[in-house]
This record gives structure tokens, sequence and C-alpha cells, in this order.
């Protein structure tokens, strides 16, 4: 029997970053994939979605060239083409990772992986099985997509983000169902490339775990774009007999019923803890999550979880973060929890939202006194002559210390800016501290600066 020190289950950003670490620590390491290396953020989430949006943009512009003082006589759209560019940069993220762990020496064990008691792992591939043992074993097992009663998914007429990435053809008329990243991405990806697109959300706004000024604002992008946003809106139930999809929607209104090709359920997670040996071994679960302590060990000895499976948010750089403090912690380092509060989420629709830190509401529920500075785009030089003038950056600081709590950003290239509030909450900076850091002229980021000189009555610019 083959015996590691780490095995790691599941070969997403969480998996196959830890084994990385893993082994750069020493430690003799293996990875067990029973799909694609990579996981679902390089082969059907994060990297793939980003191709299908950049596809779009280009789209978006060529549709605008006139702005831009341009002439553009014929252009269109190779739907096959743009999916194929997609699955190909995929694919080569995929190969890069293959790459990453024959560099670091980890084996890479491909099947299904189970945990047996006596800290032993089970891999069956084709009907064969292997064992194996290690002093640790991480599960990174990740998520799908979650199934509502009221909308089976059959692959088809009602599908999946998987099935979304891949469609044979494009849809003439699209509903997609929960409006949080994924939802929003999709939308925007779609609306954009000509699909009659429209989003039910729940809740009273869409991407509501934004502020709620960033909520407002995507609606009014979104609504000026073409979308058809159906908010405080449930479906119901879906008939998928004849020629595509009748969905009937619950609204304060009553009932309404929304005719389309194809409903795209994107009403979040589901995780992968089925068929693990969880139980048998005596794993603690507490609905539909691995129960860990700070540095994502189990209950039981030897035995340890990070990503989508734990409890903290479900994303690829946290599973990163968590695989990374996890094994260090293993090695003897000193190691801090990680900051849950401070974990920037991004959505890379047009225009882009980016955050961090409390929603103004969050920060006036706990009792802060507040200082709030907002920056509208349509005062920023560089965002006018590339034209992208939609949105602002919104800043929040506690008003007796300067803390700050929270930024909020919608607008072109956000995703790429967010990173300055997560290193200046980081380090504790006050609002004074980024105002004086001088930022370079004309860029997206000086909004930053001037949201911050709004909060504290200094803003030049508005």
């Amino acid at each position: 029997m083959t015996k590691y020190d780490v095995i790691v289950i599941g070969s997403g950003p969480g998996g196959y970053v830890t084994a990385i670490r893993a082994s750069q620590l020493g430690l003799k390491t293996a990875v067990v994939e029973k799909e694609s290396l990579g996981g679902v953020c390089l082969n059907w989430g994060c990297i793939p979605t980003k191709a299908l949006i950049k596809s779009a943009q280009v789209f978006d512009y060529l549709k605008h060239a006139e702005d831009y003082g341009l002439v553009v006589k014929e252009y269109g759209k190779d739907f096959d083409a743009v999916v194929n560019r997609s699955r190909n940069v995929a694919a080569g993220m995929s190969k890069g990772v293959q790459f990453l762990m024959k560099k670091n020496k980890i084996d890479v064990i491909n099947g299904h992986g189970k945990v047996l008691p006596k800290k032993q792992v089970s891999v069956t591939l084709d009907g064969k099985e292997e064992i194996y043992q290690a002093d640790h074993i991480i599960l990174a097992t990740g998520a799908r997509s979650r199934e509502l009663p009221a909308l089976p998914q059959d692959g088809k007429k009602v599908i999946g983000y998987r099935e979304a990435m891949t469609l044979p053809k494009q849809p003439k008329k699209l509903i997609v169902v929960g409006s949080g990243a994924i939802g929003i991405e999709f939308a925007y990806f779609y609306n954009a490339m000509g699909t009659e697109v429209t989003v039910v959300e729940y809740l009273d706004r869409i991407v509501p775990v934004e502020d709620e000024e960033v909520s407002k604002q995507l609606e009014r992008s979104f609504k000026k774009a073409g979308i058809n946003i159906m908010t405080s809106a449930e479906v119901t139930k879906v008939d998928t007999k004849g020629k595509g999809v009748k969905a009937t929607i619950k609204t304060a209104k009553g009932e309404e019923q929304l005719q389309a090709d194809i409903v795209l359920s994107a009403v979040g997670i589901k995780t992968n803890i089925e068929n693990l040996g969880l139980q048998d071994v005596g794993i603690a679960i507490d609905r539909d999550k691995i129960l860990v302590n700070d540095f994502y060990q189990t209950n039981l000895p030897g035995y340890y979880a990070i990503g989508d499976v734990t409890k903290g948010q479900a994303l690829a750089h946290v599973a990163s973060a968590e695989g990374i403090l996890c094994v260090e912690k293993i090695a003897g380092h000193h190691v801090e929890p990680l900051d849950y509060g401070n974990i920037p989420g991004c959505t890379y629709c047009y225009p882009e939202v980016a955050s961090v830190g409390l929603t103004e509401a969050q920060a006036k529920e706990q009792g802060y006194d507040i200082k709030v500075g907002k920056f509208p785009f349509s005062a920023s030089g560089k965002a006018q002559a590339g034209g992208n003038s939609d949105g602002f950056v919104k800043v929040i600081f506690d008003a007796k210390y300067g803390e700050w709590l929270g930024c909020h950003m919608i607008g072109a290239g956000v995703t790429d800016m967010i990173a300055e509030a997560v290193l200046g909450r980081k380090l504790e900076t006050t609002g004074h501290e980024v105002l004086k850091a001088v930022h370079p002229h004309p860029t997206m980021s000086e909004a930053m600066m001037e949201a911050v000189a709004a909060a504290y009555d200094e803003v030049i610019h508005i």
C-alpha cells in the first residue's frame, strides 16, 4: 500500500493549491481527481465563464464602434466558436495544472476517492479499487448546482451552469432563476450575444448580498441593456412539454407565465459530500457542510476539509487560502485563522461588481457611527475616455477610529481594483492614509481615493 504524508481528495482551486503548498513544505503528496484537474473552477466555472464574457464584451464593442469614432460595416457572431474558445481556454488551464503537479512531484491518482478508517483512502476507477495510506487526508470535493423541487434540471430545457457553458445553439429566449454571481454573469453574456433574457429573483433586489446602492445601479444598467428583471418573484413550476419551456412565476401581483427556450437554474450550490465515506468513518456534518475548526481539522484526527464543503464563502480564492493555511498548520508553521470578514466578492458582468467588508446597512446594524463616501465613474477622466462611465466606488469608515469597514464598487474593471481595499483593511489602514497615498492619473483606481476623500469632505472632482 502506497503511503503519503498528505492525500488531497479533489483538485479544484482548493485541492490543487493545497497539494502544491504541501509539496513545497516537503510533504509527500498525492491528489485524487475523478474528472479533470482544476475542478469546476478551471473547467466549468470561473475561467471558462470569463472567456465567454470576454467574447460578449468584444461583441458589445463592435455594436458600439461608432461611439469611438470607428466604422465597422460588417460583423457577426459564431456561437459555436465562442463556446469553443471558452473550452480551449479551460483545457489550457487544466493542462497548466497538470504541469504544476509534475513540477511539484505530486502524484495524481485518477478515480473516485473515498475516506476509510485508519487514515486510508480508497480510489475506484472503472470498477477497480486501490487503497492508499496518508498521515493527513484533506477533503476538497467542492460543490455543484443546487436543484429546487419546483425546478428539476433535465440538462436540456432546464439547465445548470455546466450546460449553460456549452449549449449546442444559442437560445432566443432565456429565463435565469437566481441573481447571484452565476446567474448575473450568464444573464449578461446571453443578453450581450442577442438572447432575450429575463432574470427572476426571489428576494426584493438582484445581487442581494451586495450593498443596496450597488443592486440598484446594476438593475439600472441591466435594464438599459434590455434585460428584463423580476424581483420578489418565484418560479413555482415549469412545463417542458412541447416546444421550449413554460415557467409559472408567482409575484406580488399574482401569477404569470413566461415562455422561453431554456430556463437556467442558478439558485446556489449543493456540496459534494455524498459517497465519500464520511458517515462510515464518523466525520461530523451539519446541514450539508463538514464541521471543521479554525485550521480545517474535522472531529477525527488526520482528516481535514476545505473549500465549498465547509462553512466559509463558496469562492475559489477562499478554498485556496484555506488549503494553504491547513497544510502550513500541518507542517508546524505558526498560522492565524482566516478573516472571513475580509474576503472580496466579485461578479464579472458589465458593469462589474466587487466588494469587501460591511455594507452600509450592516455597518449601521452593528451600531457603528459611519462616514460614507461615493465617487461616480461619470466624474472619472479614465472612465469617460474609455466609454465606461456607469457605476461608482463607495467606501464606509467608522467615524470614531477611521477603520475601513467596507468598500463596494460597480463599474468597468472594478474586480481588479478591490484588492486595494482588501489589503488596506488587512493592514488596518485609515481613511486619511488612503487619501494621502498618491493614486496615478488618469486611472479607474483614482475613484477609490476620491470616494475616500468624499467620506472626509475633501473630494475635489465632484
